[in-house]
């Protein structure tokens, strides 16, 4: 079991590594322009326009690169296209970057399996870039628009209906999930549910958004910090993308976090869940009000309860920072258990021959 685990975790980071790239840019571009643009939403302007399209590019490729290279990690080159298209068209139907890693996976595994199909030797000189890629890109496809999409629409039209049905719920329940589901996925449908729940009523409830403002920014913001209050559980380019995430969080971007999700999303995910629902609850309690339909420290000028905005952002980024530090082993006990536990695959082999 171990040795299994250690080869899927290691599929994934090789498309967290490809992945990175792509978030960092692109985040810190969005950021930039939305700092500058100083209202906490769409800037307006060529040059503000521009540098946010840049960053709106850059997270648009993540998602495909990130399922692109997991298959690639199990599969080579001919995986590679039915992964990023696969990731693609999850996006399309709101999936996020979770379906990006189940479809990686998919993929890289659905191509495997065509790999040992018997084939001539003039079929298999063209099937790298022909056979392969195209079933592979059919077949994984093809489960996500013909299986996939529908039910994960639906789930996002029930889980916005009970949502509205939660609205007289005490404040406290209704913050815990307003901002566990705001977390949870980073930009994924769960996300979007929540966020676009407290979007709409911006108008009519600003403490909707008080909260829902706070926990935007707590995953990334708690992952910055961990990264701060504990560098030996993170490798050079985690604390790397920490300062990266540090910046997307004071701007309200809560995608700033999906590289550690994606790279250890068992420790990542719950601590920021969490993180996310103290948060949300401490901006509900005190009342809090953010009259603009965004998130982070970008928003403070319109907000009203700005001490306890800021109280919230700093309660739950501590407690997404304690929690998955706590659960994460530093780097040199992790390689430790790694070398044990490569030497005892090599045991078992030795015996078996």
């Amino acid at each position: 079991m171990k040795s299994q685990l250690s080869v899927l975790k290691r599929h994934l980071l090789t498309g967290t590594s490809h992945m990175l790239p792509f978030v960092v840019a692109g985040g810190v571009l969005l950021a930039l322009s939305v700092m500058l643009g100083g209202k906490g939403a769409v800037p307006e302007g060529v040059f503000l326009e521009g540098l946010w399209d840049m960053g709106i590019a850059g997270f648009t490729l993540f998602v495909p690169v990130l399922g692109g290279y997991i298959a690639y990690s199990i599969a080579d080159r001919p995986a590679l296209a039915p992964g990023m298209i696969g990731a693609y068209l999850a996006n399309q139907v709101q999936a996020g970057f979770l379906g990006a890693i189940v479809v990686g996976f998919i993929a890289g595994y659905v191509v495997l399996q065509l790999k040992r199909i018997p084939l001539s030797n003039k079929l298999k000189a063209i099937s790298t870039y022909f056979i392969l890629p195209i079933g592979g890109t059919f077949i994984v496809s093809g489960l996500v628009i013909w299986v996939i999409g529908t039910p994960i629409a639906m789930a996002m039209e029930s889980m916005n209906l009970w949502l509205e049905g939660m609205a007289g719920a005490s404040k406290a329940f209704l913050g815990m999930v307003l901002g566990g589901m705001t977390a949870f996925d980073m930009g994924g449908p769960i996300n979007k549910v929540a966020t676009l729940f407290a979007q709409t009523q911006v108008g009519t409830q600003p403490w909707l958004m008080g909260g829902v403002g706070i926990a935007i920014c707590v995953p990334p913001l708690g992952m910055f910090l961990a990264t701060l209050l504990s560098p030996k559980r993170y490798t050079d380019e985690e604390r790397e993308a920490g300062k990266a995430a540090g910046i997307m969080g004071c701007i309200g971007i809560t995608e700033g976090a999906i590289p550690f999700a994606a790279a250890d999303p068992m420790r990542v995910l719950p601590s920021i869940v969490v993180g996310g629902m103290v948060g949300n609850v401490v901006g509900f309690m005190f009342n809090v009000l953010n009259h603009a339909p965004w998130g982070g420290l970008i928003v403070l000028p319109v907000v009203d309860g700005r001490l306890f905005y800021i109280v919230g952002i700093a309660a739950g980024a501590l407690t997404t920072a304690l929690m998955v530090n706590a659960l994460k082993k530093p780097i040199e006990q992790r390689q430790d258990a790694k070398v044990e536990t490569d030497s005892a695959e090599d045991t078992l082999e030795l015996d078996f021959d």
